[in-house]
């Protein structure tokens, strides 16, 4: 994964080099320091190219080798009000030569591309960082827009920072003086120069961005061409100007991973190729019945990519329509699939409570997001956890599946699959959006590590009835699993009914028979409750008296705040759950191990609800619900006052 680097300078003139560490030095450069980690965080317009640039910078990172973790944040607007604090995008990066978990606390670098970037994100920023300003945005319009009544730039309010005021605007539009391009054309490019001076002051490689610009503007050859002109010009910048002294060099963090091939990989993108992988696993067909609605859009989007594993997307007219076609293809054979956020899973409660009763195999993926209604449709929370348990009518138990990272998302898809197909029933997939937003490398299985998922569907009779005939009971079950067959319509001679209302147990026929459905509730049950899943895993080496358990996205925070508390010899045990229904069967046990239960959660309290309702537990609730994840330091010094407590 690592490579050597060479500005685009040297790699068209071929200066003489010399090679520091995994890096090419020209002679007589600027000085190079050794960092162990980095947060970079870029903000401007939501039209400046911020999340684009982002994800350059990452790719980069993630060929070099770097551990990393991204948290992209951008308004719910396509295109939101330009020079306002509500319109501003930027994207966070933390890349590291060890193992990470989290996008960063704090930034060590802002490049603020206007003054609006530059208010919204200057609170985050601890003193001593370093600050890139677009020196041209900062007209007096522009700052009265945000509330800025002295220039930040001269006032002195920024005298604690390392400020780099830089014309990045008049850079670009003057290094692309030799392109026919409108002023307004280039001044476009002016995030391919700051992501050139970045990759300067950081080391990046730079082949993988030109290709990719290449790539992206195929079509449009001088435009190309522009954005690769811009792109070295920002390099070019940060090697001859004074006002840049050092740049700096963040190993590859060889020690961080086992052996294998990774790439970068977002959680949306790990989720949809865990689909295709638990299709090719079962030898079904996966079908996707999918109506657009963020932050879930993405899936649908790579999922039409690949008719060439047998995978069918379909964007219905809305959920409703959505979810009943998947449910559609799971009656017909297909690895059934539908996805949404949480004012989607509303609408497709009823959907989900046929699936329930039919005891057909869907996955039900929920990226969640901010509510309720419409809410925060770009920012993350996991709200949504209660909906999955009970936000049907009648007792209608779905499991629930969390992954905790975005690569994870992988490994549970095919986990949610797997249950879905072993026992017949809806199951639900809770990611969220910062996961599905966020990166990380990713070690690419090889296909015998994945599992089996092979289904046996019902070819011929299975009851022969006291006469000695044979015949197809549709809720004849299988006595380890309680799952019905699987009978493809069209199999001769299983031809049998569903429908929502109430079946008799067995032959599958209405029944409206009290005891009956008493009987079916109580077996619908217990086959959810009956369910495999591994036992909790408790990381627990000092003999820790309080516990904190998570669920979801809060691995990572969590994660890193117990070792921040471990580093400062404090003992406390971490456990994660990835399933949520049925709980493991050992959780009970290990919650009674401990003086102190906390439970973080990016809601109210949902998973500590539950907890406390199942097994009697004292769990300490500590809830944000601001859009944003928890911080590592956050909950290093909420643990630490439990555990003191």
């Amino acid at each position: 994964m690592t490579s050597q680097v060479s500005s685009p300078a040297e790699q068209a003139d071929g200066t003489d080099e010399t090679v520091v560490g995994a890096q090419r030095k020209p002679v007589g450069a600027k000085d190079v320091r050794r960092l162990d980690r980095v947060i970079i965080r870029f903000a401007g317009d939501s039209g400046d190219g911020m999340q684009l640039t982002g994800d350059r910078f990452t790719s980069e990172t993630a060929s070099f080798g770097n551990d990393l973790s991204t948290l992209p944040n951008f308004p719910a607007e396509i295109r939101a009000p330009a020079g306002t604090l509500p319109g501003v995008s930027s994207f966070q990066l933390h890349f590291a030569d060890h193992d990470i978990l989290t996008p960063g606390d704090a930034p060590n670098v802002l490049v603020a591309m206007n003054p609006a970037a530059l208010k919204a994100n200057i609170d985050d920023m601890p003193r001593g960082a370093e600050i890139i300003v677009n020196t041209d945005e900062f007209t007096k319009r522009a700052m009265q827009k945000v509330g800025y009544d002295t220039s930040p730039l001269e006032d002195g309010s920024l005298d604690g920072y390392h400020l780099h005021p830089v014309p990045l605007t008049t850079l670009t539009v003057e290094a692309l003086k030799e392109f026919d391009l409108t002023r307004k054309e280039a001044e476009r490019s002016k995030n391919m120069f700051a992501l050139g001076l970045l990759s300067w002051m950081y080391h990046r490689p730079t082949e993988g961005t030109e290709k990719f610009l290449r790539s992206k503007f195929a079509k449009k050859p001088d435009i190309a061409a522009a954005n690769i002109a811009a792109y070295r010009a920002g390099w070019n910048f940060g090697e001859t100007t004074e006002d840049f002294a050092v740049s700096y060099e963040v190993a590859p963090a060889a020690k961080a991973f086992p052996p294998g091939v990774y790439r970068n990989i977002s959680g949306n993108l790990a989720l949809s190729y865990g689909l295709i992988a638990a299709s090719r696993q079962a030898d079904l067909p996966l079908f996707l019945g999918s109506y657009p609605i963020t932050p879930a859009s993405d899936i649908l989007h790579e999922l039409s990519k690949h008719k060439n594993f047998g995978v069918r997307s379909f964007q219905a007219e809305d959920e409703i329509a959505g979810i009943g076609a998947a449910l559609g293809a799971a009656f017909g054979g297909s690895l059934a699939v539908t996805t949404t956020s949480g004012p989607g899973v509303a609408l497709k409660s009823e959907t989900i409570g046929l699936a329930v009763s039919l005891e057909l195999p869907l996955l039900v993926v929920d990226i969640q997001r901010g509510g309720p209604s419409t809410g925060l449709p770009t920012k993350t929370e996991q709200a949504d956890l209660l909906q999955a348990m009970y936000g049907r009518n009648g007792e209608a138990p779905v499991p629930v599946v969390a992954p905790r990272t975005p690569a994870d998302c992988f490994d549970a898809a095919l986990e949610a699959a797997r249950i879905a197909l072993t026992y017949r029933t809806p199951v639900f997939l809770l990611s969220d959006g910062y996961l599905a937003n966020g990166s990380e490398p990713w070690r690419v299985p090889e296909p015998d590590e994945l599992p089996d998922l092979a289904v046996q569907f019902t070819h011929s009779a299975n009851h022969t009835l006291d006469d000695g005939t044979e015949v197809f009971w549709p809720y004849k079950r299988d006595p380890q699993t309680l799952a019905r067959p699987w009978a493809v319509p069209g199999t001769p001679g299983l031809e049998h009914r569903i429908g929502g209302i109430e079946k008799q147990d067995g032959t599958g026929n209405i029944s409206y028979d009290p005891a009956n459905h008493d009987f079916m509730v109580r077996t619908r049950q217990a086959k959810i409750d009956g369910i495999e899943v591994p036992d909790l895993e408790v990381d627990d080496p000092d003999g820790a008296r309080t516990l904190v358990l998570g669920w979801g996205s809060t691995y990572g925070p969590i994660t890193a705040a117990v070792r921040r508390l471990r580093t400062a010899g404090q003992a406390i045990a971490q456990a994660h759950l990835r399933h949520l229904n049925p709980f493991p069967r050992n959780l009970g046990a290990v919650l009674k191990g401990y003086d102190k239960v906390v439970i973080p959660e990016m809601n109210l309290g949902q998973l500590a609800t539950l907890v406390r309702a199942k097994y009697l537990v004292d769990a300490q609730s500590y809830n944000q619900v601001n859009g944003m994840p928890f911080k590592a330091e956050q909950l290093a010094t909420v643990l630490k006052e439990a555990i003191d407590g």
